[in-house]
């Protein structure tokens, strides 16, 4: 699978993928990065790509003819997603959608946002990962290409991995313990539950169930609403 980054700031890109499992994924050719410059589509001495807002305004926005000249020299195919706060939240089940496309472009905002024409011309989609602002799309676009590899098979190195994970059904998943740790007196006090270790399959499902359903009420009682409302269809 393809990804490709459009972006101002090639360099806050390409070091998310010089370690780890997204590195032996490219070294496997499990996926591939492409990290393109904005700023070589601008038709002027100074390679700049973005002017004042229409009716005022503070901040710069990126030009929807420079957009366009770039998305047009990328690809037809691409799947294009535009990341800006003013968007859909982006989800687990988009991340195992997106999993099934061959190339996906990022365009990572700057500024002020992009000219709304650019948008409207070229956004197959456009999402946001959270109900707050960054100073660019890079990390956006990173934490949905993160996201959409581990989906991909033999990206991550045991496969089980992807079951029982947060969101799922839209629960919280339960807490996890390792197996071993150093003795402290400061974890006396704070033990797994001993059904982990009886080796009761069907009872630990059945216990992580209940812990996931409590953890999901008190850190996010609106996902915990939603799965109310999923359980009672079934």
């Amino acid at each position: 699978m393809k990804f490709t980054f459009l972006t101002l700031f090639p360099s806050l890109v390409r070091f998310y993928f010089e370690d780890s499992i997204l590195k032996r994924a490219i070294d496997q050719r499990l996926i591939e990065i492409e990290i393109v410059n904005l700023r070589d589509f601008a038709q002027n001495k100074y390679q700049k790509v973005d002017e004042p807002q229409i009716g005022g305004g503070a901040g710069q926005v990126i030009c929807a003819d420079v957009l366009d000249r770039a998305l047009s020299a990328i690809s037809t195919e691409a799947h294009i997603v535009f990341l800006t706060p003013s968007a859909p939240l982006f989800s687990q089940k988009d991340s195992i959608r997106l999993a099934q496309k061959e190339h996906i472009v990022f365009v990572c905002g700057r500024y002020e946002g992009y000219d709304e024409r650019g948008l409207e011309l070229w956004a197959d989609e456009v999402f946001c990962v959270g109900d707050f602002i960054v100073t660019g799309g890079e990390l956006p676009a990173l934490c949905l290409c993160d996201s959409i590899s581990r989906q991909l098979d033999g990206v991550l190195g045991n496969a089980q991995s992807l079951i029982g994970e947060s969101f799922e059904d839209f629960l919280l998943e339960a807490p996890v313990f390792a197996k071993t740790i150093q003795c402290d007196e400061k974890f006396s006090k704070i033990s797994p539950p001993l059904e982990y270790s009886r080796g009761n399959h069907s009872k630990i499902a059945g216990l992580k169930l209940s812990l996931s359903e409590c953890k999901t009420k008190y850190h996010r009682p609106d996902l915990y609403q939603k799965w109310k409302n999923h359980k009672d269809k079934k």
